[in-house]
């Protein structure tokens, strides 16, 4: 008896299901301006008019939906560097 094998078949949108979502610095710029406190989908719908990259929807896609209200970036990406991040206090150089 010999060993069969399994045609594996996969689409490239089966495999961004399973992608987990990530976020740049490039990408969170698109919701700076965005209406904030605001809902997943007032973020999508926000996205979308404001021509952001379809990877910014595809992200808040992912979200999970329990009616939330998100205050700012940070309650989406809890890594996202705040200002203190980039500037260095003058006072001690």
């Amino acid at each position: 008896m010999g060993l069969g094998y399994i045609k594996l078949t996969i689409t490239f949108a089966e495999i961004l299901k399973h992608t987990p979502m990530f976020w740049t610095l490039e990408l969170a710029s698109y919701l700076e301006d965005a209406p904030w406190p605001a809902t997943k989908d007032e973020l999508i719908d926000y996205s979308i008019r404001s021509g952001a990259p379809i990877e910014v929807i595809e992200n808040l896609q992912e979200l999970e939906d329990e009616g939330d209200i998100f205050e700012g970036i940070d309650d989406i990406w809890p890594d996202y560097p705040s200002q203190d991040d980039f500037f260095f206090n003058e006072d001690e150089y």
